[in-house]
């Protein structure tokens, strides 16, 4: 399967990159982070309309797919956009689907609906709630901007799985906030005791199969984002730094370490693209190519992390310098929603790589 950018996704790209840099500057990111308060940006998202690119236009959509949503992804990754309500609603979203209004009101208002998963995890591993719609009990831990969130689709085990629509502003509904070392994305635990819920009609191992092929496209693109701005950034950095009168850029073994890094964005590039398409046409291999990608793409940017911190030497661990930001962004995307063992192993399962004895 081959597959490149169209010529208007190469420009939503750049007009997206634009405006981020505009909204998001270094100084505006590090007061939102500093105050705790990724409202701002949340608000700003909505109300320009970027919420809305990558989904059905019969919902109240821009239009477009995963791969705009992936390419939405990257330059969010990049500017270490406060991003959580946006990516934990775009999990949801295709749940939301087989409620119409619903999702309506999401893309509309920005009235956030986060899937009530784990991120630690692969989506709906392990179900922590059982009830039968009218009476939920039970927690999840660590969800993605569950603080943020209006509505949370709740995956429930016991005899009868389904997918629940719970309202947060009830009885029954308690949230608590947990403290992330990356302050750009926001966790928090959810705690339902007698609270009421409203059966999505859908398929609940479908719905999470597919969600977590979503998320790990999603996440692969928003750390290839990173990687690429941790990349621009050494390589300015290294150009001026000098020692022995010259720039360490000039060093062979520092010229040898950006160019992993770059060999690392671009083969990233390739995988997070391929897997965006392939998942959203719905290909026989797109579990491949999303588990490749949230595997190899996170995994590389962890790595990547480490080699720019290096080159940074001592500046590079100070908080005043912006590579913390992204350092820590980079080191979050490798855990969220699965680390890349967890998903090699998914490939290992799929691509049958250990004999079956007769």
């Amino acid at each position: 399967m081959r597959w490149e950018l169209s010529a208007e996704q190469a420009d939503f790209r750049s007009v997206l990159a634009d405006w981020l840099g505009e909204t998001c500057p270094p100084e505006t990111l590090r007061g939102w982070l500093d105050a705790g308060d990724h409202a701002p940006f949340e608000e700003r998202f909505v109300g320009d309309g970027w919420f809305g690119v990558g989904s059905d236009e019969d919902l109240g959509g821009e239009g477009g797919g995963l791969v705009e949503l992936a390419l939405a992804a990257e330059e969010l990754g990049r500017r270490a956009a406060p991003s959580s309500a946006w990516l934990g609603s775009m999990l949801a979203l295709p749940a939301l689907a087989a409620m119409p209004e619903a999702a309506k009101a999401l893309l509309a208002d920005g009235v956030t609906t986060v899937l009530a998963s784990p991120a630690g995890v692969v989506p709906g591993a392990g179900a922590g709630v059982t009830g039968d719609g009218s009476t939920l009990a039970g927690s999840v831990g660590t969800v993605l901007a569950a603080a943020r969130a209006r509505r949370l689709v709740v995956p429930v085990g016991g005899s009868r799985p389904s997918l629940q629509l719970v309202e947060i502003d009830q009885p029954g509904v308690r949230i608590r906030t947990q403290a992330l070392t990356d302050r750009s994305r926001s966790v928090a635990d959810v705690e339902l005791d007698g609270a009421r819920g409203t059966a999505i009609p859908l398929d609940v191992h479908e719905a999470l199969d597919a969600a977590a092929l979503r998320a790990a496209v999603l996440v692969a693109a928003d750390a290839l984002g990173v990687m690429e701005q941790m990349l621009d950034a050494t390589v300015e950095y290294t150009l001026q730094r000098k020692q022995f009168g010259v720039p360490i850029g000039s060093f062979q073994a520092v010229k040898h370490a950006a160019a992993e890094m770059l060999v690392k964005v671009e083969s990233a590039r390739s995988i997070v693209y391929l897997a965006a398409a392939s998942v959203e046409a719905g290909h026989a291999d797109a579990p491949l190519h999303a588990a490749a990608a949230k595997a190899q793409v996170c995994g590389a940017a962890a790595a990547a992390a480490d080699t720019a911190l290096t080159l940074h030497g001592a500046i590079g661990y100070t908080w005043e310098h912006d590579l913390q930001i992204f350092y820590k962004r980079a080191k979050l995307d490798a855990e969220l929603f699965g680390t890349p063992a967890a998903w090699n192993e998914r490939l290992a399962d799929r691509l049958a790589l250990v004999p079956t004895s007769d």
